[in-house]
């Protein structure tokens, strides 16, 4: 058997075994994201207490915490996730505001002792204990009730991204809404498995200086950043570290990137406002963010994180961002907003997904591939819109989307989709120039029905109304949930 073979089924092997202590401590009331945080705050305690240098001072480590009995492990456990939620560093990142959710003293030792005590995490290989990890993380997502699939875009499409924008080595790769860490896991393995001869200085610039994420939710943000720990990407200074934990949106970035990977969330409202009152006080009920370097003020998320990609890119920049339908027709912001995308940027390609991609049900995404152009010459070339809806049905549970569906499309985009590869009824080449002579500049630009049928313009413009109105209603719902919030 090969070694990535052995490597597979050492992972699966790891992936069943913590998911079989996850059943066990059900029965206390543990939902699988309780779950997975817990295994990450032991997972940590017990790789640093395997390394010489691990940051946990030696009162708080796993030494103090394993040879005690069920009692006074579950008081001990307690101690140190309110100790080391007060340090600052990768300890703060990973534990602050943690607290045990295992009520049973019992249940806390079996895990301990169990489970986390019986391997030697430091020993195994990363792409092992990573790959278990994001099996782990895989695994909870799948569970629709507890909503950690909205932080988990499926690998096949991943990795598919990162083929098309071909990150390399000495290059910096940034995710503004990382989620659990999927597409800057996938842009690290792809430079490694591509430049297999990359020096030792190369090996350590890609693990400590070139991987960074952003998270909102700091739930969320500790796994990322155990993710990519167990994947040996990081590093315990300041600089070196992967994720942080913030707000993407709220600030224009001090450091530009490369390539920029994400799939933001898909919704309206945002943790934090951003507009001032007339009295030049931030104001709680303002969703619209007001940022001098974006070109539109606006509270559409999806439209901000556009903005904000672009502001992250350094000029010649690459970048891939997954958005909802209503971004390529709604007129309005959404309208300025693809004008100056088009006006400034090289549009690359526009990959039009299936329904049953995400863990989100009915949601309709693209992908928008682009560069940040040098000037405003991009605007006189020609992009591609490729058509993976039609005749395409996926289904998480019965038939997931496959990295060989995906194929045809990452070999026309690595081809800059030439005129000679225009048979294929998915694939249109379109000019940008003929776009931008547009109103709305709309960029829903499919001829074809999801089932093959040509489309009735009159009919696409009733349904992109439909889903301007719904889109209008829940905006409308977010800002009146937020309205009582603030009065509550």
């Amino acid at each position: 058997m090969s070694a990535s073979g052995n490597t597979m089924d050492a992972s699966t092997t790891l992936v069943r075994k913590l998911w079989q202590y996850c059943n066990v401590l059900r029965d206390d009331g543990l939902s699988y994201p309780d779950y997975v945080e817990q295994l990450t705050y032991l997972l940590f305690l017990k790789m640093s207490a395997e390394s010489s240098e691990g940051p946990v001072p030696k009162e708080y480590g796993w030494p103090s915490l394993v040879c005690l009995e069920p009692t006074s492990m579950h008081t001990q456990y307690g101690r140190i996730l309110g100790a080391l939620g007060e340090r600052t560093g990768m300890l703060g990142l990973i534990f602050r505001n943690a607290r045990n959710k295992i009520r049973d003293p019992a249940k806390l030792h079996l895990l301990v002792t169990g489970l986390i005590g019986q391997t030697e995490w430091r020993g195994l290989a990363a792409d092992v204990k990573g790959d278990a990890y994001e099996g782990l993380l895989e695994k909870n997502a799948q569970d629709t009730k507890s909503g950690a699939g909205q932080y988990f875009t499926p690998r096949p499409l991943i990795e598919a991204i990162v083929e098309c924008i071909e990150p390399r080595p000495g290059e910096t790769i940034c995710d503004p809404a990382c989620g659990t860490a999927g597409f800057l896991l996938a842009a690290h393995d792809h430079i490694k498995g591509k430049n297999a001869d990359m020096t030792l200085e190369e090996e350590t610039v890609l693990a400590t200086r070139s991987i960074r994420g952003v998270e909102l939710v700091e739930e969320v943000a500790r796994l990322a950043a155990m993710n990519l720990l167990l994947h040996g990407i990081g590093g315990d200074a300041e600089h070196e570290f992967p994720v942080h934990c913030e707000d993407s949106l709220a600030n224009a970035p001090q450091t530009r990137f490369d390539i920029v990977l994400t799939n933001p969330p898909f919704g309206t409202k945002g943790s934090v406002t951003y507009g001032r009152d007339s009295h030049g006080e931030a104001g709680r009920n303002l969703l619209a963010i007001d940022r001098p370097d974006f070109w539109v003020q606006t509270a559409n998320k999806q439209l901000n994180f556009i903005q904000h990609v672009f502001s992250l890119l350094r000029p010649g920049g690459r970048a891939a961002i997954v958005v909802p339908d209503n971004v390529l027709f709604e007129s309005g912001a959404a309208a300025a907003v693809r004008r100056q995308l088009l006006e400034r940027c090289r549009l690359r390609a526009i990959l039009r997904l299936p329904p049953g991609v995400f863990y989100a049900q009915g949601v309709k995404a693209n992908v928008i591939f682009f560069e940040q152009a040098h000037d405003r010459s991009a605007a006189s070339g020609t992009f591609a819109m490729y058509d993976l809806r039609t005749d395409m049905r996926v289904s998480l549970k019965t038939k997931p989307l496959q990295r060989r569906d995906l194929t045809d499309f990452v070999t026309r985009y690595r081809v800059s989709f030439a005129e000679e590869q225009q048979e294929n009824r998915r694939v249109r080449l379109f000019s940008v120039k003929e776009v931008l002579g547009t109103g709305d500049c709309q960029l829903d630009l499919a001829w074809c029905d999801d089932t093959g049928e040509p489309r009735d313009p009159r009919l696409v413009r009733l349904e992109q109304i439909s889903e301007m109105v719904a889109d209008d209603l829940t905006r409308a719902l977010a800002l009146i949930r937020d309205l009582q919030g603030s009065i509550h």
